[in-house]
């Protein structure tokens, strides 16, 4: 029964307002499983935690230190969360992403009986070395052969680790989630980034290389060639928990292009540009099942996104596609979108995207771990 099931979650840097798909998806579905009556812990990194908070919105809040070195935080604070769980009396420890997963094993050695949500092959992102690919493969393995529960959140993950690993038992296929949209006007912002309502293409994530934002400042720079008098103007909410020459080429790239660089946000202003946008844009060559795009969605906004497989699983129509790294076709979908309809709106069925849904989904797998 739920009351008597205790939950930790570890392998993500926390909750809330810390930037990252899989902290979005936790800030969403955890407050909603515990309202649910389970007891849920969610084990933090230190480093990324800006807060007081000992509980947030029925969650257990816990921080333990991790080493800020991307090749190493993960999995050094996962043991140490590991720990953490067996000490707090965990009957459930829900583990999140691949390159956590590499302890599955151990957290099963622990006695605890393990959930591993797999948000996508990590190893293809291109920020990784060899070393690290390894590890992350190794990991996927590890989490797919030894969890109690594979949770995946596309039909591309579960065909994936059943052609891998021959997976195919006690695999859910629970999608990530949408918020209900908070429509919201903020004039003060638009006049401090200098944008005006409804004449401007959104893109929002993290500043890495496998998003290809660089592609979108490109096809944004062809765009404007093409017609300097329409004023529509560029914006890309986000940044990178690394800055690295790659986070540094690209705001060099997009400050020299006039693009406006809003920094990482959260709630009243990131919600009023997604209200105001004329199209969003999501070029990326790597994604589990993007939170992005369906939050863009959710507001009723045109898309425009790379044609990866991740991406075609949402089943947009073809014309909101664009073929991976084809800069020269991305801008001529922009100009098409603008030209024919710049106040366009578009009415998207996300029912299966439902956070109430989805919470309703894990409980019945940590149900069925009796």
């Amino acid at each position: 029964m739920a009351d008597c099931k205790r939950v930790v979650v570890t392998g993500t840097r926390g909750i809330p307002n810390i930037m990252g798909g899989v902290e979005t998806h936790c800030e969403e579905l955890f407050p909603l499983i515990a309202q649910k009556g389970y007891a849920v812990t969610i084990i933090r990194r230190s480093n990324y935690v800006k807060d007081s908070f000992s509980e947030w919105n029925g969650v257990q809040l816990v921080n333990v230190s991790s080493p800020k070195k991307k090749s190493f935080e993960a999995i050094v604070h996962t043991f140490r969360a590991i720990n953490k769980a067996k000490n707090l009396g965990a009957d459930v420890l829900h583990l999140h992403a691949i390159g956590p997963a590499l302890l599955v094993p151990y957290a099963k050695l622990k006695g605890m009986k393990v959930v591993f949500t797999h948000h996508g092959p990590d190893y293809d992102r291109d920020k990784w070395g060899f070393f690290a690919k390894t590890m992350l493969k190794l990991g996927e393995r590890m989490g797919c052969m030894f969890a109690d529960e594979v949770i995946v959140i596309s039909n591309v993950i579960r065909r994936l680790i059943a052609d891998k690993y021959g997976r195919t038992n006690r695999v859910h296929l629970i999608y990530n989630g949408v918020p209900d949209p908070d429509f919201v006007d903020y004039p003060d912002y638009f006049t401090e980034l200098g944008v005006e309502p409804e004449n401007y293409i959104l893109g929002m994530c993290r500043f890495v290389p496998e998003k290809n934002l660089h592609h979108l400042v490109e096809a944004y720079s062809l765009f404007k060639e093409r017609h300097p008098e329409s004023g529509i103007r560029l914006v890309l909410a986000g940044d990178t928990d690394f800055e690295d020459d790659y986070s540094r080429s690209l705001k060099k790239l997009a400050k020299s292009k006039g693009v406006v660089l809003t920094g990482f946000i959260k709630g009243r202003r990131l919600h009023s540009l997604l209200t105001h946008a004329s199209c969003f844009v999501l070029p990326s060559s790597h994604e589990g099942l993007p939170i992005a795009l369906l939050e863009a969605m959710s507001y009723r906004l045109p898309v425009v996104v790379s044609d990866i497989p991740a991406n075609l699983e949402v089943e947009l129509p073809e014309e909101n596609y664009f073929r991976l790294g084809d800069v020269n076709q991305l801008s001529s979908k922009l100009e098409c979108l603008l030209e024919e309809n710049p106040a366009l709106r578009v009415q998207y069925d996300l029912d299966k995207y439902q956070w109430k849904h989805i919470a309703d989904q894990v409980c019945e797998v940590y149900a069925s771990l009796g």
